[in-house]
């Protein structure tokens, strides 16, 4: 394995000679809110015009009054600027300054107009009497008891944060981190921050180690501590688990820590034994692993043979007469292979059904459902991801929930409410898209399950693994302690059928077949030259090309996927492209780089199970509130709130990577597939996008590139031991 741990010492600034600038703030005109660089115009005593100060702060609102040291100097487009080496900002004290303060959306519940009311009040003591009177505050009017305690609380949030990112200034922690230390820790963070700075890393969403690192190496931890190094080490093991593997062997990881952290090597050992001993990382043979994945892992397989050990909780099923019965009742006649599946499920404890698109496995699901109801059985049905759920209910007319929903997770204690002292109740379970589950997810449900049901799984095992860490199709399959069909006669063939023959041409490292002149076609392939060109054209199939051909609505029906994130081509950029082609005004706010508009198609991008909205849903932003410093974002009919500093969970979802689309599927999609995505062209890869398009594909880039993609089949190998826990 290829390491990718390099060093994070950092150097600092020269020294030089020294101006000043002190004003009120009049406008930020730019903030990023991770790194805290703010460009601001500053209305300084005796001077006509505003002063555009430049630099890094940790927190800054307009109405402040700013103090700046560093060095003029001159932009070739924007002319003299103050470029500031330290910015402090300090409460105003005028009424004018008061009302410009709060009425910069930095309160909760105050905008202009409550502003302009409050100073008009209580003129220079406003900001007192929010302090330290607050009760007067139902003295203006539109204030009441609920407006009043929401404005109480926002001043002493934005005066804890303000003290949180004073203390960890120049370290990369920006606003939204800030607060989410504050939620978390509460009046302790600093103090407890202090005492063990990698525990943010460990504790808040958003803050990666290198931040924790800086924070450390500022308030005089020692580079070679044992503290740094178990964080280190820690470190490394979380970064493979975010590439999928359960664990490292215990020498290559002893080098992953020195090459990230250049310390002695004893130390790293010491360190090592002291984290085994701790319980957080579990030694086995010579392998490490994080103790969480261990335990999943060790359930996972104790819990499969748990399962086939458990008789069946139900009387046996003819399987010839329910098969017969099932194609009378759905009017089909099934294939041999399928008719073997159909049966196995029925029959065995635990099975597995895999299979690429148009291979029927969503018709066997539905004839399980249908016979399993003729004998009076409670069934559950379950996929990852909340659109794969949703298919799935479609397709079988029977209720169907993500797995984290089904579960039951409760925010209070960090747990599911299902679970081996509370499991479910159905007889029978169906689980879909399974190649997605990695092997927490898979621990947590097959502890939720009783031993007497039955299991049958479904899935794609040719398509990406998933996002998390394991390989638990694969491994299930590959250990042969499990029944299980693989289906590979096609019977989707609408409308000539090229999706489904071309996923499956991919699949046999064949090219692909495309249509000859004006057939009527559901796939599509146009070869560009440049990116430039392959953005040009995709904004013309979204927004035009496609809608007037096949009447599919760009907002709801196109989804366009990208192998990376990054680059030109990458979705970040195609997303601030096609928010600009499809959404180009409304009310919206500027955060975390991006402009979030009223309209907006947006994904959740992290687990968040208080908000009860997970990775990948994806969802409409319905509602900017400026003054409650909040937004609404409509997922599939349920309003979920989220404040301007959650916003970082939110990225747009015009355009997205084909991993985040995986457990998916759209009436369209635009796959741009250019050389310029070299390192991620693999087989899997571009079967995956393939297989998310339901009604048309179109590939938008090189046939050089697509040919790359299908000749590379080298499956990256993930570290895991399901498989041997299963064999022994």
């Amino acid at each position: 394995m290829k390491s990718r741990f390099n060093n994070t010492k950092k150097t600092a600034p020269a020294n030089s000679s020294e101006e000043h600038v002190t004003g009120v703030v009049e406008s930020v005109i730019y903030r990023s809110e991770e790194t805290g660089y703010t460009v601001c115009s500053v209305k300084v005593a005796g001077q006509q015009d505003n002063v555009t100060v430049v630099g890094n702060c940790a927190a800054i609102w307009v109405g402040e009054t700013l103090k700046a040291n560093g060095q003029w100097t001159r932009h070739k487009q924007h002319g003299f600027q103050f470029q500031a080496d330290s910015i402090n900002c300090v409460a105003p004290v005028t009424e004018g300054g008061i009302e410009k303060y709060l009425g910069s959306g930095m309160i909760r519940g105050v905008g202009k107009v409550m502003a302009k009311r409050l100073v008009k009040a209580f003129g220079e003591e406003t900001l007192k009497i929010i302090d330290k009177e607050s009760q007067r505050l139902e003295e203006v009017d539109g204030i009441g008891p609920t407006r009043r305690k929401m404005i109480k609380e926002s001043w002493n949030e934005q005066k804890a944060v303000r003290d949180i990112m004073i203390f960890l200034k120049s370290n990369g922690v920006g606003t939204a981190q800030s607060t989410r230390i504050f939620k978390h820790y509460g009046n302790d963070a600093i103090a407890l921050i202090t005492t063990d700075p990698y525990r943010l890393c460990r504790d808040i969403w958003g803050i990666g180690f290198k931040t924790a690192d800086s924070v450390a190496m500022s308030i005089g931890i020692p580079p070679d501590s044992e503290m740094r190094a178990r964080a280190g080490i820690i470190h490394v093991l979380q970064t493979l688990t975010d590439e999928g593997h359960c664990f490292c062997p215990s020498e290559e990881l002893i080098t992953y820590s020195q090459t990230l952290l250049e310390i002695p090597e004893n130390v790293l050992r010491s360190a090592l034994e002291h984290e085994i001993g701790r319980q957080t990382l579990v030694r086995e043979m010579d392998r490490i692993f994080l103790v969480t994945l261990y335990n999943a892992e060790v359930c996972v397989a104790s819990k499969i043979k748990k399962l086939q050990r458990t008789p069946l909780g139900f009387p046996p099923i003819v399987t010839d007469k329910a098969v017969a019965w099932a194609e009378k009742n759905m009017k089909v006649r099934f294939a041999p292979m399928q008719e073997e599946a159909l049966k196995m499920a029925l029959s065995e404890k635990i099975s597995i059904i895999t299979g690429g698109p148009g291979v029927g496995k969503t018709t066997i699901i539905r004839a399980l459902v249908d016979v399993f109801a003729t004998r009076n059985l409670k069934v559950a049905l379950a996929a990852p991801t909340g659109r794969a759920a949703k298919r799935m209910e479609e397709a079988t007319r029977h209720n169907a929930s993500t797995l984290h929903r089904m579960l039951k997770y409760i925010p209070s204690t960090g747990y599911f409410e299902h679970g081996t002292a509370h499991p479910l109740e159905e007889d029978v379970f169906i689980l879909d898209e399974m190649s997605m589950v990695d092997i927490q997810l898979m621990a947590a449900f097959l502890n939720a399950i009783p031993d007497h049901s039955s299991l049958i799984l479904v899935g794609d095992v040719d398509q990406l693994p998933s996002v998390g860490p394991g390989n638990v199709l694969r491994d299930l399959i590959d250990s042969n302690v499990i029944s299980f069909r693989k289906l590979e006669t096609i019977f989707r063939q609408q409308a000539g059928g090229w999706i489904v023959q071309n996923a499956h041409r991919i699949n046999h490292g064949e090219f692909l077949e495309l249509p000859e002149g004006e057939e009527e076609s559901d796939f599509f392939f146009i070869e560009t030259p440049d990116p430039e060109h392959a953005i040009k054209t995709m904004i013309e199939l979204v927004t035009s090309r496609i809608p007037r051909r096949f009447e599919f609505d760009p907002m709801n029906d196109i989804q366009v996927l990208t192998p990376m994130r990054r680059n030109q081509l990458g979705s970040e950029n195609l997303n601030a492209v096609l928010q600009e082609a499809l959404n180009p005004s409304g009310v919206q706010i500027q955060r975390f780089g991006r402009n979030y508009r009223m309209g907006d198609r947006v994904m959740q991008i992290r687990n968040n199970y208080d908000k009860d909205v997970f990775n990948g849903d994806i969802g409409r932003l319905a509602h900017v509130n400026v003054e409650d410093q909040q937004v609404t974002v409509n997922f599939d009919g349920r309003h979920i709130l989220y404040d301007f500093s959650e916003l970082d969970e939110l990225v747009h979802a015009y355009a997205c990577s084909i991993h985040k689309a995986q457990g998916s599927e759209y009436r369209a999609v635009v796959i741009l597939i250019t050389t310029q995505h070299y390192k991620l062209l693999q087989r899997n890869l571009l079967y995956t996008a393939l297989t998310r398009g339901r009604k048309l594909v179109c590939i938008v880039g090189s046939k050089k590139a697509i040919y790359i993609a299908i000749k590379n089949n080298e499956i990256r190998l993930r570290r895991t031991g399901l498989r041997e826990r299963l064999c022994s």
